[in-house]
């Protein structure tokens, strides 16, 4: 037996010892999981979202001790928890309440009435099976409910994986989950380290949701394709906040200061590039280190910034401040660190050949850079291996969607930071080494099914046209009813040097071609036999 034990970052206190899985336990899982995946896609869109909307009330009536439970493990203060964590799940499972089975039914599709006679086609949504959701460290409770709903919203049964660093959060879940009326076996909780990632892989779930860096998102790509599995990459981002003179520029400071340092820059979508338009770059700055130096670090009743979930994300940040130092950048203040808690530091005098501004930091660390015109923002903003969301900063709304429109990003926002992420209807994901695929809105929804293609034939005919036997003549007649479709010239010209043709698919078709013709050239403005 291997047991792991969870230590809050706050103050090195031990709130848990949990006995990790193996091989054969999660295959039994996976077992259970199939069993009830079929009992739960028996089920109505309509009733699942039903039990899956009860929910929402019990995260409300036990908000405080779920809040408590986050904020002990990953660090965060107690405002960041509630609105990071729990509002945006409140959000989702409000959403796809409403419209989950819009989003999920079945879609007809018009046929051709000559190559289909008397048919239906529809395009039906189906559930993978079982999903494996591996999820960060970051946001531990949001990034594992929000995949997990999707997936269970769809009809799918999940595992989930949290990180070693999220054991308690991970507990707190499928007791959650546990508490609604769910078929046995349906939500389940793998524990392990980042190798057993690869144990759930490799026992053949139907998905896998992957949330985290980019290292680790290769693993995982890597691992699935030897079975192969489907998978769902939401990486890292190294995202660009731009800010143009006609801004509200004291807007755009606050901005700029949460959409860095919020959870301590520990967030998917931080702002960890700033452009600032040269007119007004150096009193841009200047307001940043104001701003900077009032933020509070700590947990007391006014705390701005919590602790660092994870220490070896020290290392990181420091290389990447004392590389930009080494190369001539300048620094609001030194890099301090009390235990876990870092002070936020704005950095200027920056460029794109420093690792601060081409790796992910992922903490409070905000380099800051000017720019003259558009094209040079937009050229800096995409001079980046990542893409995964920008914030564009003007009163000039024509302007702003139009950087926005040639940014390589997969989400953007106007005049806002990180929000967007929460939106429910919106789907979400990346782009270049951000991943692919998305989870949110309907998009995200219908990633966690497959298409399935269905096509219902009512011919009375006694067979089709492409039936055997096939001749010479029968080659030319099908050259002539594709002439007829899809060549150039008018009607009139297309059935007039195809009417032969067309006349030998007479009984196949939905439509009188004779009577359709002699209508036609009554409606010419002359006499003629044609």
């Amino acid at each position: 037996m291997t047991m792991l034990q969870a230590v809050s970052p706050i103050d090195g206190r031990v709130l848990g010892d949990y006995e990790t899985g193996t091989p054969a336990s999660i295959e039994r899982q996976i077992k259970m999981a199939r069993a009830a995946a079929e009992l739960w896609t028996s089920h109505e869109i309509a009733t699942r979202a039903k039990i899956l909307a009860q929910l929402g009330p019990i995260l409300l009536r036990e908000l405080d001790a779920i809040v408590e439970i986050i904020m002990q493990t990953t660090g965060k203060v107690r405002t960041e928890a509630l609105l990071g964590e729990i509002y945006p799940v409140l959000d989702l499972i409000h959403y796809y309440q409403k419209h989950a089975g819009r989003i999920l039914n079945d879609q007809g599709v018009p046929t051709s009435p000559f190559a289909f006679p008397g048919a239906t086609a529809v395009i039906e949504r189906r559930p993978y099976g079982v999903v494996a959701v591996i999820s960060p460290w970051n946001y531990p409770f949001q990034l594992s409910v929000a995949p997990m709903l999707s997936a269970l919203f769809a009809g799918n049964a999940v595992i989930l994986k949290t990180s070693e660093l999220s054991l308690p959060v991970g507990q707190l879940i499928v007791d959650l989950f546990g508490k609604l009326k769910l078929p046995a076996g349906l939500v389940q909780w793998f524990v392990g380290d980042g190798h057993s990632g690869e144990q759930l892989i490799d026992a053949g779930p139907d998905l896998v949701f992957f949330t985290g860096g980019l290292a680790t998102g290769r693993a995982v790509m890597q691992r699935a394709a030897l079975h192969p599995i489907p998978v769902i990459l939401e990486l890292g981002g190294k995202d660009p906040m731009l800010v143009f003179a006609d801004a509200q520029l004291e807007r755009a400071r606050d901005a700029a200061l949460y959409g860095a340092f919020s959870n301590s820059g520990q967030v998917c979508i931080s702002v960890e590039r700033l452009f600032v338009q040269q007119d007004c770059y150096e009193t841009f700055v200047d307001s940043l280190v104001e701003g900077t130096a009032q933020l509070k670090v700590g947990h007391g009743p006014e705390g701005d910034l919590g602790a660092m979930t994870s220490p070896r994300q020290f290392a990181i940040i420091e290389a990447h401040y004392q590389d930009a130092l080494a190369q001539g950048a300048k620094a609001s203040g030194p890099l301090e660190r009390q235990g876990n808690y870092v002070k936020p530091v704005v950095i200027w005098n920056v460029h794109h050949g420093m690792r601060i501004m081409r790796e992910e930091t992922f903490g409070p660390l905000l380099p800051v850079m000017p720019f003259k015109t558009e094209a040079d923002v937009v050229q800096l903003a995409n001079d980046n291996d990542y893409g995964l969301n920008a914030s564009i900063w003007s009163e000039d709304f024509d302007k702003a969607k139009r950087v926005a429109r040639q940014l390589q990003t997969g989400n953007w926002v106007i005049n806002d930071v990180i929000k967007n992420v929460g939106h429910p209807g919106l789907p979400f994901g990346g782009v270049k080494k951000s991943g692919f695929g998305r989870y949110h809105g309907a998009e995200g929804l219908r990633q966690f099914t497959y298409p399935v293609s269905g096509l219902t034939s009512r011919s009375q005919l006694s067979k089709e046209p492409n039936w055997f036997p096939y001749t010479d003549q029968r080659y030319e007649q099908f050259k002539g009813y594709m002439d007829f479709v899809y060549g150039a010239g008018t009607l009139y010209q297309r059935i007039r040097r195809n009417w032969l043709a067309l006349q030998a698919f007479r009984e196949y078709s939905a439509f009188d071609l004779t009577q359709r013709w002699q209508n036609f050239r009554l409606m010419l403005p002359w006499k003629r036999d044609y």
